[in-house]
């Protein structure tokens, strides 16, 4: 949302500054002492991802691009709202309080975390193939990959917890399929995903939850 003279001064002070904050975060959840503080800091991390992706997003369309990030969100957020209320979506599941503020048992910031998953995906997929159709693939499939992840970490950072600490496969069938969706939503309206922070920031968050799997289940 910034002109292309800032995007390019800028990338790197602030590319470095996330690079920082992730291996900051990543050390003060392994140390014991600092592990509350940390957890209670997750929804920052999020908050925070998305305002330095969107602070470098580029557009001649803002407020139409704005518009779709907003419905972005608010389905992520319904999805979730009616999974974690009924299990038919995902599975049996609730949340803890690492993501903030919650509406209808659901935290407001998780279609945030939908919203930033959609960005980065698109973004990383058109890197990988210049095939909108192949690019559809792709997307749902990298957030796939990265919720194999999260999933492991997530009930260790109270983010949320499985009933019975049973992850259904029906959970990672609904986030392709959701996943897939979003990505059509953003190339059906033509989101410029053109971002140079796109790609760092979903390495960030990548590795963040990588080195924590690493910690929690295999050194522990």
């Amino acid at each position: 949302m910034i002109n292309n003279k800032f995007r390019i001064k800028k990338f790197r002070p602030v590319s470095l500054f996330f690079v920082i904050f992730y291996l900051v975060g990543t050390i003060g959840l392994i140390v014991p002492f600092s592990f509350p503080l940390f957890v209670n800091l997750t929804f920052l991390a999020l908050i925070l991802s998305n305002i330095g992706l969107f602070v470098f997003h580029y557009s001649h369309r803002l407020k139409h691009d704005i518009s779709i990030f907003a419905v972005i969100f608010l389905l992520g957020f319904i999805i979730e709202s009616i999974g974690v209320n009924t299990g038919y979506i995902f599975g049996n599941y609730l949340y803890g309080d690492a993501l903030g503020l919650k509406l209808f048992n659901t935290p407001l910031l998780i279609g945030l975390n939908w919203l930033f998953l959609t960005y980065t995906g698109v973004s990383i997929s058109e890197k990988i193939s210049g095939k909108t159709p192949l690019q559809i693939l792709i997307v749902p499939t990298i957030m796939l990959v990265y919720d194999l992840l999260l999933e492991q970490v997530a009930p260790k950072m109270d983010m949320w917890s499985w009933s019975n600490a049973q992850i259904p496969v029906k959970n990672y069938v609904s986030w392709w399929l959701i996943g897939f969706v979003f990505a059509c939503i953003f190339k059906l309206f033509n989101i410029n995903t053109r971002n140079p922070m796109a790609l760092i920031l979903f390495l960030c968050q990548f590795l963040f939850f990588a080195v924590l799997f690493i910690v929690f289940y295999i050194f522990k």
